[in-house]
């Protein structure tokens, strides 16, 4: 049995599952197992500030609906850490990390405050102040407990998260994954997250990495070949000798990016370098002990040289690996460092070495910083018109570069400190240089996502890289510069200078690696949960109710307790939008700047908002108002929230049609909760990303799934069709959609009868109130 099955089958025993459940895990691998659906109940809910406010937002609106409010609390630990709101705004100078921080407050302090009063009265909820870190490498680095215990029992960290990169936990031996913000809230407050027993895809790991090969090149090649492999709704657990050589760091930066390519988790069993990995990042030696024999007691010990009964296999020899980057749009699509110039003529306008992804592994960080110190030397220096970049997702990453003496030649190079926070890898990468307004611009960026139109609403081409990678386009200024041919730029006496010149020595990487010690985690991590005096001084609001400010344009009383949000009944509806593959949440619920000329910045404007102060759609996410005007508003759509408003007041039901792959990308509820406020009643696509089907279901929208070989243009729609859906009985697999004169069968997607459950409530915010004896 798998490891993350055998995970599974422990949390149904210790939470008495029903037989049938327990049974059909027993029973894993049959085609009866698959069709089984489970009650997973997680051991802690891991949130961020972008999508934990809005779950909050809901919990306090829930706390209204409620005869009493001290009722709703979390029935489990709840975390969340603030770090998606700092935007780099400034860049490239000494006190960029201060100005982006003290503009952080002043754009966010109502949030803050919102926060801090959750904190306050919801029991179990814990907050990390901003400045701290990303939340993924914050929990790898210490939240993560590996083994929990409570009271005399021992038990397996199983984290649920509400992003979709919660998965980096898998690097370490805790089986977690990403959920929506809508399950999340509802498996705080004590419902149970229900899935299918999945497949278990087991990839095999041989041979070692190259000399001049990252865990960042790793990762891209394991993205196309699982996204080429098909491994949407299943788990990877990664075996193997291959995996004994790879150490944790390099394991999170894989487990980082599942989303990317698709499945639920990417799990590594614990071994010794996990058990290394937790004494060098300041873990307990109580902990330590706990988690090495917990592991070994119940058979969650890795064994390299046996194989588990995995329902697929795929294998890959690290020695294989080269240098890569993946672009311009989709993280899948691997390019070779040696063909990535080819046909390429962008000039680079945002280099950014960003994201927990990879400032989370020590040895790419330190090879970025020595690249820099080599390129300084050799008389480098950044192109003025690239904006240039840091935002680690820890301070001991600042910590151990400044102690091996690297900061000064980052800083020199234009890698100035810029903030502790997501920051570029989301969208918040701040205005370009003025001087490439209305060029062919690119970006490059440590980062696991390259959507169009995400990293920065001007820049359409965006490249996924390694740190020292990354500086070597800000030093090239283009991507038309072959970097394993071309040289980087010419020292002062007009020498050339190529990036093997500069790529440093591995035994010089070790070397500056032994500098790390775990006392620098353990004062990182001391003081977790306490802000500095801007947190600590901002207040927050009494009373177990929310008192909501009827002015405010940051936090509006959410409507979905108000009225059903779905309905079961669909017919004479109209097609809002018809759109192709691969449509990802970002299309659907853009996170990025909000533009001035958008529905939703006429909204922001007409309250009196300063343009400076709109912030993102991220931020936004505690206003309705503002969401829904975002929605579909990415700069590959046209805004259509007036149609659809039109449409809502005649009392004409949507639908939307898609492609393959649909609602790919982040887990945001937003994606599915402003589908659901535009009037769109079914979401009828190729197939659907499992975290967006699932928040759908969430907001009683109908997942319909095209039959294999059929899709829109095979069935002849054009989108301008009257759509009617046939009546439905629970736990159907097919239903008939009348399209004008034309009749099909599509696959309803409501997997689990939980999930009609959910459905027919018009939700699960709806189907949670209930639980609770609340009133509309």
């Amino acid at each position: 049995m798998p490891y993350t099955i055998r995970v599974l089958l422990e949390n149904l025993l210790r939470n008495d599952a029903p037989d049938e459940q327990i049974d059909a895990v027993l029973d894993w691998g049959s085609e009866r197992s698959f069709a089984t659906a489970v009650d997973i109940r997680p051991s802690r809910i891991f949130l961020h500030d972008t999508n934990g406010v809005p779950l909050l937002t809901d919990i306090a609106a829930l706390r209204d609906a409620v005869e009493h409010p001290d009722m709703v609390n979390p029935k489990i630990p709840a975390e969340l850490v603030v770090d998606h709101s700092v935007i780099a705004d400034e860049f490239g100078t000494p006190t960029a990390f201060e100005r982006n921080v003290e503009i952080e407050y002043e754009r966010n302090a109502e949030r803050y405050r919102f926060l801090r009063w959750a904190q306050a009265k919801l029991r179990g909820f814990k907050v990390v102040p901003p400045g701290k870190g990303i939340m993924h490498q914050v929990n790898l680095e210490h939240l993560a407990r590996v083994v929990m215990t409570d009271g005399d029992e021992a038990f397996p960290d199983l984290c649920l998260g509400t992003d979709s990169h919660t998965t980096m936990v898998n690097g370490i031996g805790v089986l977690g994954w990403g959920i929506g913000g809508i399950e999340a809230e509802a498996a705080m407050l004590g419902e149970p997250v229900t899935m299918l027993l999945p497949p278990v895809v087991g990839f095999r790991l041989t041979g070692a990495l190259p000399h001049g090969a990252t865990a960042t090149d790793l990762v891209l090649t394991i993205t196309e070949l699982l996204r080429k492999h098909g491994v949407v709704g299943k788990f990877v657990e990664f075996h193997g000798e291959g995996v004994r050589r790879l150490p944790v760091p390099d394991r999170a930066t894989i487990a980082n990016m599942t989303p990317e390519f698709g499945s639920t988790c990417a799990y590594f069993p614990i071994d010794e370098q996990t058990i290394r990995y937790l004494r060098f990042t300041g873990r307990s030696e109580e902990q330590v002990t706990l988690v090495e024999e917990y592991a070994k007691e119940q058979g969650l010990w890795h064994r390299p040289g046996e194989t588990a009964d995995y329902t697929e296999t795929v294998e890959l020899d690290l020695g294989t690996v080269q240098p890569s980057l993946a672009g311009p749009n989709r993280p899948q699509d691997r390019i070779a460092l040696t063909e990535a110039a080819a046909g390429n003529a962008g000039v680079v306008g945002i280099a950014a070495i960003t994201s927990c992804t990879n400032t989370s592994n020590p040895a790419v960080m330190i090879t970025a910083g020595l690249l820099a110190r080599n390129a300084v030397q050799r008389g480098l220096t950044s192109k003025p018109w690239v904006k240039t970049t840091l935002s680690p997702g820890s301070r001991v990453v600042t910590d151990y570069l400044t102690a091996a003496g690297l900061t000064p030649s980052l800083e020199k190079l234009g890698f100035y400190l810029t903030g502790y926070g997501c920051m570029t890898c989301i969208g918040a990468s701040g205005p370009l240089v003025d001087e490439l307004r209305g060029s062919t611009v690119v970006a490059v960026l440590s980062g696991n996502r390259n959507f169009a139109g995400r990293i920065n609403p001007d820049i359409r081409l965006n490249y996924l890289a390694s740190p020292p990678l990354v500086i070597a386009y800000a030093l090239a200024g283009t991507m038309a510069t072959d970097l394993t041919r071309d040289p980087l730029g010419h020292s002062p006496d007009g020498t050339p200078v190529f990036l093997s010149d500069i790529w440093p020595a591995q035994d010089e990487v070790t070397a500056v690696m032994e500098m790390i010690t775990p006392g620098m985690f353990e004062a990182a991590y001391r003081d977790i949960f306490t802000g500095d005096a801007r947190w600590e001084n901002l207040g927050s609001p009494g009373g177990d109710r929310y008192d909501w400010d009827p002015a405010s344009t940051y936090l509006r009383r959410p409507p979905f307790f108000d009225e059903p949000v779905g309905q079961q009944d669909i017919k004479d509806a109209k097609v809002l939008a018809m759109l192709g593959d691969s449509i990802t949440t970002d299309h659907i619920s853009p996170a990025g700047a909000i533009p001035s000329d958008s529905p939703a910045g006429r909204y922001l404007a007409d309250r009196g908002v300063k343009r400076f102060a709109f912030n993102t759609y991220a931020s936004r996410r505690g206003n309705h108002e503002v969401m829904v005007r975002g929605a579909f508003g990415n700069v590959q759509l046209h805004g259509i929230y007036e149609t659809a408003m039109a449409y809502r007041d005649a009392g004409v039901p949507l639908v939307v049609l898609g492609g393959a792959q649909y609602g790919t990308g982040s887990s945001r509820d937003w994606a599915a909760k402003a589908t659901a406020l535009l009037g769109v009643r079914a979401v009828l696509a190729g197939s659907f990303e499992r975290i967006h089907r699932s928040n759908l279901i969430g907001m009683g929208v109908l997942p319909l799934q095209y039959r294999p070989g059929e899709n829109a243009r095979s069935l002849g729609l054009t989108g301008h069709e009257v759509i009617s859906i046939g009546e439905l009985s629970t736990m159907d697999k097919t239903v008939t959609v009348r399209a004008d004169e034309r009749e099909f069968d599509v696959i309803v997607r409501l997997d689990t009868a939980r999930e009609w459950d959910v459905y027919r409530s018009g939700g699960i915010l709806r189907l949670t109130m209930s639980r609770y004896g609340g009133s509309l």
